[in-house]
Order: C-alpha cells, then sequence, then structure tokens
C-alpha cells in the first residue's frame, strides 16, 4: 500500500512526530509496545503502514528486521547513550527512529 505523503493520515502522523529521550519511553519498551523502525525506512510512512494494518508490508518489513519489537540490547544501548529518538504513536505502538539514512 502506498499512501501519498498529503494523505490527511500521513499529514496527521507528520505532526505527532518529535524526538524524545529513551528514558522517557523505558516504561513503554518494559510492556512491549515499542516497535524500532531501520533507519532506511520513512518512520510515518512505516506508522501509516501500522495504523492501516498493512500486514503484508508490515510482515516483509519484519522478516528482514526493518520493523522490530525493542530488543534488550537496543533498549540497553540507548540507556548508556541517553539517547534521543524520533518517535510517533499509532496505538497500541509506539514507533521508534533513531537517525534515518538519507534517501
Amino acid at each position: 500500500m502506498v499512501l501519498d505523503e498529503s494523505s490527511d493520515l500521513m499529514v496527521k502522523l507528520n505532526r505527532e512526530t518529535s524526538r524524545i529521550h529513551w528514558t522517557e519511553l523505558q516504561r513503554f519498551y518494559a510492556q512491549g509496545a515499542v516497535l524500532v523502525v531501520a533507519p532506511e525506512l520513512d518512520l510515518v510512512a512505516t506508522a501509516a503502514a501500522v495504523a492501516n494494518d498493512d500486514a503484508a508490508t508490515i510482515s516483509a518489513w519484519m522478516e528482514t528486521a526493518q520493523l522490530q519489537k525493542a530488543t534488550e540490547e537496543f533498549a540497553v544501548n540507548c540507556l548508556a547513550d541517553n539517547c534521543e529518538v524520533w518517535a510517533v504513536v499509532v496505538a497500541p505502538w509506539i514507533l521508534v527512529q533513531k537517525d534515518r539514512v538519507a534517501s
């Protein structure tokens, strides 16, 4: 599923995306609610796919680890580095991305 960047959902998600320190997300990580988006993916487009329950795309990303639940290693590293991540909420998930690779 390809969404137009000007779609209402994409605009809404873009407005709701912000930088946040990992320490503020720890309780959500502990609940298993944090998904990590690989740097080569667009965070907002990924969030839109999750919001639209695009199972085929999500499955493909999960199979290649481009989208995955935050691991203990990820959480420990972010905590140790006092990381700031980009984040957007698509209930019940919080999607995070450390850095994006320019395309």
